[in-house]
């Protein structure tokens, strides 16, 4: 038995994670699925003073409340900022890092160094003129891969607005013990969406990673739950058995 910790991305939930959640829970595993401060569930709490680092705390507080070790710590899109920043603080927590088609952060970067400057001047613009400056509005579920009718018809109301200085801010990777956890990129490539391709063309031939491709589009927690549940529980096992034969 494993202890996962699903942290979603940007717009989302903890909500989002539901149909694989019951896959691995099933499967005899501790899964947690928190939501980010001022999202989902928790969006009364968004203000203007919600930064990156507020969403690091947040699955902290998991890790430290519940008392979690030897956790696969996973992180869709966005999320892949907070898993960096969380494995930083409590690498000695962490059994292994998995990157679902997310952003990979180097020391002294933020999310919005990986985009584009039109996307980026988009985001502000949006923010000022639809968010009171401080929220990024949701792109709609189709943006995310998201095109079954009834996919949709749960998704589209529970995408809220985004704080954009999560985006904004960057991440300071110094801790020796945090660059030794084994970590994987699982690549979503149907189609494939957004900034994330920068990422499976550099780590899919780095030793130091595994590389695992999703024939899905980027939102893979509910286009194809079963299938990533199946990677996560293979994940899962492996480091278990490794963390076990290095007792």
């Amino acid at each position: 038995m494993s202890n996962i910790l699903l942290v979603h991305g940007a717009w989302h939930g903890g909500w989002c994670w539901k149909r694989v959640a019951r896959v691995l829970r099933a499967a005899g595993h501790e899964v947690f699925t928190p939501t980010l401060t001022g999202l989902g569930e928790r969006e009364h709490l968004l203000n203007a003073d919600v930064r990156l680092d507020t969403h690091i705390q947040d699955v902290l507080g998991v890790l430290n409340y519940e008392d979690l070790r030897d956790v696969v710590l996973v992180g869709h899109s966005y999320g892949g900022m907070v898993i960096a920043g969380v494995a930083e603080r409590a690498a000695e927590r962490l059994a292994h890092l998995v990157y679902l088609d997310a952003f990979v952060p180097g020391d002294g970067q933020s999310l919005a160094d990986f985009q584009p400057p039109e996307v980026l001047a988009m985001f502000h613009e949006k923010t000022r003129t639809e968010g009171d400056g401080y929220k990024l509005p949701s792109f709609p579920a189709e943006v995310f891969g998201v095109t079954n009718e009834d996919d949709l018809a749960w998704v589209k109301p529970r995408l809220n607005p985004h704080p954009l200085k999560t985006k904004l801010d960057a991440v300071r990777l110094t801790n020796p013990k945090a660059a030794e956890i084994p970590r994987t990129y699982i690549y979503c490539n149907n189609p494939a969406v957004g900034p994330f391709g920068q990422f499976a063309e550099r780590l899919r031939c780095d030793e130091s990673w595994q590389y695992m491709e999703l024939a899905t589009g980027h939102d893979a927690m509910i286009t194809e739950p079963k299938k990533l549940a199946d990677l996560l529980l293979e994940i899962a096992t492996t480091s278990f058995c490794a963390t076990t034969d290095a007792v």
